[in-house]
C-alpha cells in the first residue's frame, strides 16, 4: 500500500535564497499547495518583487546566511508574521567556477560561509523551534556534486559533500524528536549558477521546477535523500560498485569531467562578478 501523503496546506515555510532560481520556484510550488511562505535573501528588493509575484500571503525578509543573528532574525520574523515554523528550506548557495590553484581565499571562504555555515546554523536554529512541538522538516539543498568530485568546482563540491554528511548526522541525532530531514541533490539546473557552461552529451540539464517538485514530494512523503532527476540515484549506486578506473573512464566518456571546466567566460562574467562583489561572509544568493 502506498504511503499516505501529508497535507502541506497551512504549513509555514521559510526559504533561504528565495528571491530567484530554485528558491523562488520552490516557493511558487509550495504556495500552490497552500503553504504560507517567507522568502529570505540578501537582495531584499528582489525578494519583495518575488513575493508580490507569488501572492498567497508570501512575505520577503532580509537575510544574510553568513550571519547567525540575521538567520535568527529571519526565522523570528517569519514566525511573528506567519506562525510557528513548520519547514525550513536551506537553499542559499554560490558556485564560482575556477581551478582550485587559481581560486582566491575570498572565494573559498565565501562558499564555506554561504553553502555550509548557513546550512548548519539554519538547521540548528530550526531544530530549536521544532523540537518542542515534535514536528517539522528541514530540507537542505545540496547537489549531485555532493556525491562526486567535479573538476572546476572543488570547493563547491567540498561544501556539498559536507551538506550531505551533515544532514545524515543531524537526522540520526534527532531520529526520536519528530523532525524530518531531507537533502536534495540535483544535477545541473538551468539557473544563473550554470551560466556560460558548455553542454556535455552525458549531462542533462533540468529545470528549477523539477527540483521544486521533488522538494514538495519530500515534504509530503518524508523522503530523505532526494535525487533530481530520480534516475540519478541508479547512476550513483552503480558508480559506487564499479572499480575506480572504470568509473572515471565512464565519467570522461559522458563528459562529466568537462562540464565545469569548459566555460564561456563572457557569458558567465555577470554571475561571477555578482558573487564576488560583496565581502567574504557577507553574501548570499
Amino acid at each position: 500500500m502506498a504511503k499516505q501523503r501529508r497535507s502541506l496546506g497551512g504549513k509555514v515555510v521559510a526559504i533561504t535564497g528565495g528571491a530567484r532560481g530554485i528558491g523562488k520556484t520552490t516557493a511558487a510550488a509550495l504556495v500552490a499547495k497552500g503553504c504560507r511562505v517567507a522568502l529570505g535573501d540578501l537582495d531584499h528588493e528582489l525578494a519583495e518583487k518575488a513575493a508580490a509575484q507569488l501572492g498567497g500571503g508570501t512575505i520577503a525578509l532580509p537575510l544574510d546566511v553568513t550571519d547567525r543573528a540575521s538567520i535568527e532574525g529571519f526565522l523570528d520574523e517569519t514566525e511573528r508574521q506567519l506562525g510557528p515554523l513548520d519547514v525550513l528550506v536551506n537553499n542559499a548557495g554560490v558556485m564560482p567556477v575556477t581551478p582550485l590553484v587559481e581560486e582566491s581565499d575570498d572565494s573559498i571562504r565565501r562558499q564555506l560561509d554561504i553553502n555550509l555555515y548557513g546550512v548548519i546554523v539554519g538547521t540548528q536554529l530550526a531544530i530549536a523551534r521544532m523540537r518542542s512541538r515534535r514536528s517539522g522538516h528541514v530540507v537542505n539543498v545540496a547537489s549531485s556534486a555532493g556525491k562526486a568530485g567535479v573538476p572546476g568546482i572543488a570547493t563547491y563540491s567540498a561544501t556539498k559533500h559536507a551538506v550531505v554528511g551533515f544532514t545524515e548526522a543531524v537526522r540520526a541525532e534527532h531520529r526520536d524528536d519528530g523532525i524530518d530531514f531531507s537533502y536534495v541533490m540535483p544535477i545541473t539546473v538551468n539557473t544563473q549558477l550554470i551560466e556560460g557552461l558548455e553542454d556535455q552529451r552525458g549531462v542533462k540539464r533540468i529545470e528549477p521546477e523539477d527540483v521544486a517538485a521533488e522538494i514538495v514530494d519530500a515534504l509530503e512523503t518524508g523522503k530523505v535523500d532526494v535525487y533530481v532527476p530520480k534516475q540519478l540515484r541508479a547512476s550513483v549506486v552503480v558508480g559506487t560498485m564499479l572499480p575506480r578506473r572504470a568509473r572515471e573512464a565512464m565519467a570522461r566518456l559522458m563528459g562529466i569531467d568537462k562540464v565545469m571546466t569548459e566555460v564561456d567566460p563572457q557569458t558567465r562574467q555577470a554571475y561571477e562578478e555578482r558573487v564576488a562583489a560583496s565581502e567574504p561572509q557577507r553574501d548570499a544568493v
